[in-house]
């Protein structure tokens, strides 16, 4: 993959081969008047969805010097129900204003009828599930007018109906679908412990062509009834030395890939997010010299 590659099929605006970090409120009037070496930010576009306000002034500030990704979480692509109409008139909006480079979306659910779930909830791994998120995806491009990313989930359970496994779900969506997927390494990592299965054989399977954007974050660690460890995917610390080693394996894999640092709660001072950023960016560099380059299914 490379940044022309990108373009090609995300617009004149895409994200550079770099290491980003979540735009957030905390850190506004820092970036805005320090302007750090970034690559790139991030923004939840649920959160800027009014017409005006402070959220805007500093995003169309800091957007005149940064390229931009959107990250949304609440448009369920994963329903049964058909999406949110205004919601999705909302979101073409605010990508017709800002231009992101790259626009994504988690592979869950979060409404029922009129009521809306503060949580990303799993899909069963069916071929009907899969069709009806496909149709999904469908109309989401059409209204944004460029394709989409579909992140992998963090999961804590499993259904019983599954009739394929996770890589196999994701992949055949995106390619009867025509959007990218969303590699969140995290994820990969809190759902391969949680399951008792292995982390990186997961990764030799995930179709890196596919991949436009990379996510690594924190997770904070539990226990489930029976004892086993169970992990938290909860973006509020710095990314674990096995998630580090696992992105390392997918960079050997991908090549480089637009890398974010999630970072959502007990949000850390600047300088620990932009060191952090320059981790992973380092990391990127170093492995990607390592990766067999293969033609990037993006570029169209």
């Amino acid at each position: 993959m490379n940044a022309h590659s990108l373009a090609g099929r995300f617009g004149p605006h895409a994200i550079p081969l770099r290491a980003g970090v979540g735009l957030k409120p905390d850190h506004y009037q820092e970036i805005a008047e320090s302007t750090p070496d970034i690559g790139w930010f991030e923004v939840h576009p649920e959160n800027y969805m009014g017409a005006g306000g402070p959220p805007h002034h500093f995003l169309e500030r800091i957007r005149g010097d940064y390229p931009l990704s959107l990250h949304g979480v609440g448009l369920s692509i994963g329903s049964d129900g058909p999406l949110d109409k205004d919601h999705l008139a909302r979101l073409a909006v605010l990508v017709k204003r800002y231009e992101p480079g790259l626009f994504s979306e988690h592979l869950a659910w979060s409404t029922h009828e009129s009521m809306y779930l503060n949580d990303l909830l799993p899909v069963p791994y069916t071929r009907a599930a899969q069709d009806r998120i496909c149709e999904h995806v469908d109309e989401v491009q059409a209204a944004i007018k460029r394709p989409m990313l579909l992140e992998n989930p963090s999961t804590y359970v499993r259904f019983a109906g599954s009739e394929m496994d996770e890589v196999e779900f994701l992949e055949g969506i995106a390619r009867q679908s025509g959007c990218g997927l969303l590699l969140d390494v995290n994820n990969v990592y809190v759902s391969a412990t949680n399951h008792a299965y292995d982390a990186h054989g997961y990764i030799d399977r995930f179709p890196v062509d596919l991949v436009g954007e990379i996510h690594l974050g924190g997770h904070s660690r539990d226990e489930d009834d029976a004892g086993e460890p169970l992990l938290i995917d909860d973006h509020g610390s710095a990314v674990a030395d096995p998630v580090w080693a696992l992105y390392a394996h997918a960079i050997g894999r991908a090549g480089a890939v637009p890398t974010l640092i999630e970072w959502d709660n007990d949000i850390p001072a600047w300088p620990v997010l932009q060191d952090e950023a320059a981790a992973a960016e380092a990391l990127m560099r170093r492995m990607a010299g390592k990766a067999v380059k293969k033609p990037h299914a993006l570029a169209r």
